[in-house]
This record gives structure tokens, sequence and C-alpha cells, in this order.
């Protein structure tokens, strides 16, 4: 199934008294570049969520943001605990000064605990951290991937209605090729009669042979035919297919500016030009196709 680039999803869970936030979004990038933002206790878990991501993504330029904090509902009692090395700097520190002090006042317990990083949250168990963020980040590629498929079948419908007017053109230009020639043979002999000189049939016959072989874009039309069929075909494929479809808009954008290089009539230039046309709105939305 052709999948877009482009995608967002977030998630929410709840471990122990910690909210964890995860959000995955992503765009267009010629190879798979992942960025990872996330909180210090989270950076452990870093390399393992790349890996995860690597498993179900192949291009695109992802970024995934992870955000932790703690909650603060009254009902809900968070274990603490404390630094006790810091706790025995202070009071030594304190007794140090002491000494030094006339009648100095004994330390408050409550003075030492209000000192930063003496109390702190129970921390959580790195185990159960890294195990969370994998489920959130499943979760949430579950709703990503879902939108890239969502996305990329709305690029698949654009990309086969443009295919279906490129043939429509093709054809009109197959069709069209005799009627030129026959057009060209009659200004070849009004010219002549103009001048009032002699004609000569085997030396018409021999112009318009030129003519057409000048002309003859027969293996230019056939190319531009397999190859759309071909972009056909891959857009059934379930593998990623933006690097295939890309350098087939290249070999399409060539046939057409051949088209139009051989061109002799203002009907097939027209058509060479719209060809370009469809086939430059087809690599814009090619390059967004993982």
């Amino acid at each position: 199934m052709t999948q877009s680039m482009t995608a967002f999803a977030r998630i929410e869970s709840n471990l122990n008294n910690l909210t964890i936030t995860l959000e995955l979004r992503s765009v267009n990038s010629r190879y798979l570049d992942i960025t990872i933002r996330a909180p210090e206790e989270c950076r452990e878990s870093e390399q393992l969520l790349k890996t995860e991501l690597g498993k179900q993504l192949s291009r695109g330029k992802v970024e995934l943001n992870i955000r932790t904090h703690a909650n603060a509902e009254t009902d809900k009692v968070v274990d603490i605990e404390l630094n006790m090395p810091l706790v025995e700097q202070i009071a030594k520190a304190s007794h140090s000064i002491a000494l030094h002090l006339h009648n100095a006042d004994s330390v408050n317990p409550l003075d030492i605990l209000r000192w930063p990083g003496v109390m702190q949250a129970k921390q959580i168990n790195k185990k159960e951290l890294q195990q969370s963020l994998v489920e959130c980040l499943q979760q949430a590629l579950v709703e990503f991937i879902e939108t890239r498929q969502r996305e990329g079948e709305k690029l698949a419908t654009m990309l086969l209605k443009r295919c279906s007017e490129m043939e429509k053109i093709i054809k009109a230009v197959e069709k069209n090729i005799p009627n030129i020639l026959e057009t060209r043979k009659q200004k070849i002999v009004s010219r002549i009669a103009e001048f009032n000189i002699e004609q000569d049939d085997k030396r018409i016959e021999q112009e318009i042979v030129l003519l057409a072989q000048k002309m003859d874009v027969t293996e230019e039309t056939d190319r531009l035919g397999a190859h759309i069929g071909e972009v056909r075909n891959v857009l059934k494929q379930t593998q990623p297919v933006g690097r295939r479809l890309d350098f087939l808009m290249q070999e399409l954008n060539r046939e057409a500016n051949t088209l139009g290089s051989k061109s002799i009539d203002v009907t097939t230039t027209k058509a060479s030009v719209d060809l370009k046309v469809l086939i430059e709105q087809m690599r814009e939305q090619v390059q967004n196709i993982e």
C-alpha cells in the first residue's frame, strides 16, 4: 500500500505517578532521519526507540518528542526519598561553621529538608520506564502508519488520475500523426503550384517519407505508455515505492521532452507541454511518498 511520509500521532500514558506524553511527526526526506527529544531520564531508551521506528519506517524526517511530568492529584501519595549523602554533607558543613560562631543555634532538620535536592520523588524503575516508552511508541506507530496510509491512498489516486490524462494525450498524438503528414503534403503541393513548378510526384513522396521519419514519435509514445503502465504496477506494491516512482518521473519527463523536440506541428508541441505539466504535478506529489 502506498504510504505518505507526512503524518502525526500523539499518545499519553501513565506509569505510577508519572505521565508520559509522546508525539510523533514526520515530513518527506530522501532517507530515514530520526530525531528524538526526551528528558534526561529517558535518554537510555533512545537507541531502543530508534530501532523500533526503523522496523516500521523506511523514509522520512521523523521527529519523536517525549515529555514526562509527575501527577499532582491530591488523592495520590507520592513516594519520596532522602538524598542521604547530601544530608551528611550539609550536616558536616553546618557543624564546621558552628565551631567558628558564638552561641550558634542547632541546625533545624526542617531547614535541611528544604535544601534543594535533599528530598526528591522516588526514582522510577528504569526497566519499567523503558517498557512503558516502547509500548507508547508502538501505540503511536499504529495511528501514525494509518495516517500515512490514508494520505498515501489519496496520493495514489491523484497519480492514477494523471496517468489516465497522459494516456489520452498520447493516443491523441498517435491518431493525429497521419493528419499532420497529409497536411504537410498538401502544403508542398500548394507551394509547387504557387511557383508554377512542374510537379514531381516521386520527389514529393520522398520528401513526405523523410518528413515522416523525422517526426516519427512511435518510440517515444511507446515508452511513455510503458512507463505509465509501470507507475500503475508500482502503486500496487506493498513495499516502499517512492524512489522507484521518482525514477519513473525522470524517464517520463525525458520522453516528453523528446516528443517536443521532434514536433513540427503546434498540436504535438502542445501535447508535449501538457505532458510535462502533468509529470511535474506527479513528481511534486511523489516526493511525499515513502
